[in-house]
C-alpha cells in the first residue's frame, strides 16, 4: 500500500489517480498514525516552503518522515515535496526536513525567462537512478516552480533541466529516497513511465 501524505498543501488526487491507473494501491494519509498500513510514501506539495513546513510540523509529520527515511523506507517527493527534503530554503526561514544536505534557491533572473518557470522542459539524466532511462532521447516533463534545489552533494542529482543558459536540478535520489521537481502526474506518458519505474522499485514489485 502506498500512502500519500495529506498536510493540506499537496496535489493529492491527481497523484492518487496516476498511481491507481498504474495498478498501485493508494491511501491518502491524514495522520502519521496511519503509517503502519503503508509500505511506501509520496510527499506531494504545491505552494510556499514555510507554510508547508509549518503544516508538517503541526501535523506531526516532521518526526515521522525523518523516522521513515531513517528506516530506508521508500519515499517519493514531488515538486515542493522535493524542496522540503533539504535543510532550508531562501523562500522562507523555517528549517526543512534535512533528509538531504543543501538548500533551495530562487531560479536566477534571466532575460526572456519567466519566473515562475511554468511548462514543459526536457530532462538530462544524471546517473545513477532506476527512474530514468539514461540511453533514451531526453523526455519532457511538466514544471511549475520559482525555486530549485542546490544539493551540497551533487551525486544525489538524478536529472537536470534547462532554464535559460543554466541547468537546474529536476530530480534527486539517494537509495529509497527519490524526488522530482517536475510533476510526473501531469507529464503524460513520460510521467506515468517514471511513476511505473518507481513502483517497480518498491519491495513488493
Amino acid at each position: 500500500m502506498i500512502g500519500i501524505v495529506d498536510y493540506g498543501m499537496g496535489n493529492l488526487h491527481s497523484v492518487e489517480k496516476a498511481l491507481t491507473k498504474l495498478g498501485g494501491q493508494v491511501q491518502i494519509l491524514h495522520d502519521p498514525e496511519q503509517l503502519d498500513v503503508v509500505t511506501a510514501l509520496v510527499l506531494p506539495g504545491v505552494g510556499a516552503f514555510d507554510p508547508a513546513m509549518a503544516k508538517l510540523q503541526q501535523g506531526g509529520w516532521v518526526h515521522a518522515l525523518k523516522d521513515w527515511d531513517g528506516q530506508n523506507k521508500p519515499l517519493l517527493g514531488i515538486c515542493l515535496g522535493l524542496q522540503l527534503l533539504f535543510e532550508g530554503s531562501d523562500e522562507g526561514e523555517l528549517p526543512g526536513l534535512g533528509l538531504l544536505a543543501g538548500r533551495v534557491e530562487p531560479l536566477p533572473l534571466m532575460p526572456g525567462e519567466p519566473r515562475p518557470h511554468m511548462g514543459w522542459a526536457p530532462l538530462t539524466s544524471a546517473p545513477p537512478s532506476a527512474l530514468f532511462d539514461h540511453q533514451a532521447t531526453p523526455v519532457w516533463m511538466y514544471f511549475v516552480h520559482s525555486f530549485a534545489a542546490v544539493p551540497a552533494d551533487r551525486s544525489c542529482i538524478t536529472a537536470l533541466a534547462p532554464y535559460g543558459t543554466n541547468q537546474v536540478v529536476a530530480a534527486v535520489g539517494r537509495g529509497s529516497l527519490q524526488a522530482s521537481q517536475f510533476h510526473p502526474e501531469k507529464s503524460g506518458e513520460a510521467g506515468l513511465l517514471l511513476l511505473r519505474r518507481w513502483l517497480q522499485t518498491l519491495p513488493w514489485a
